[in-house]
């Protein structure tokens, strides 16, 4: 986490950070997405030697950290025209689980380029990235426990009551 951060730091502006509070705002509930949105220039960030790091080397590189959908939501939102965007669930029918799944993540791709090119153009004060360090802790705990893929939009488990399973127990 510390070296993220540090690499963060060392970014030459604040794009990842109003892109990321605009997701705040308008999904506050989806932690990853917000986190895709602030990480979504990790790439230039990451270059090695000479040459470029590509979007899906990026994303490999956080996956470890911050977890699956976070690493697809990153590789997604940088394929050109959105292609790949639903992955390999391309072929899911509609109106099954998968392929409700697959086009909530369209979505959610969706969203974060809007958002990315919205916040180019915004003059929006999107306070410091030490303010984004216990979300990334969070998030990041999450994926160490193997949680589900949907684990930061409800990190804790499901709330009492609840009859919906959390991590695979009934």
């Amino acid at each position: 986490m510390l070296e993220l951060m540090e690499l963060l730091h060392g970014g030459p502006d604040d794009q990842g950070l109003r892109t990321a509070a605009l997701l705040r705002r308008s999904h506050p509930f989806d932690k990853e997405l917000q986190l895709a949105g602030l990480l979504h220039d990790i790439g230039q960030l990451l270059r090695l030697s000479e040459g470029t790091v590509t979007v899906g080397v990026a994303a490999e590189a956080i996956r470890p950290l911050l977890g699956e959908r976070v690493a697809r939501l990153l590789r997604l939102s940088g394929t050109p025209g959105g292609e790949g965007a639903t992955g390999a669930r391309h072929d899911a029918e509609p109106g099954s689980e998968a392929g409700s799944e697959a086009e909530a993540e369209a979505e959610a791709v969706a969203t974060l380029r809007h958002a990315r090119d919205s916040a180019a153009a915004a003059d929006l004060d999107a306070g410091v990235l030490e303010d984004w360090r216990p979300l990334l802790d969070l998030v990041a705990a999450g994926a160490r426990r193997g949680g589900p893929a949907r684990n930061a939009l409800d990190p804790l488990g499901a709330p009492r009551g609840s009859r919906r399973p959390v991590g695979g127990r009934p």
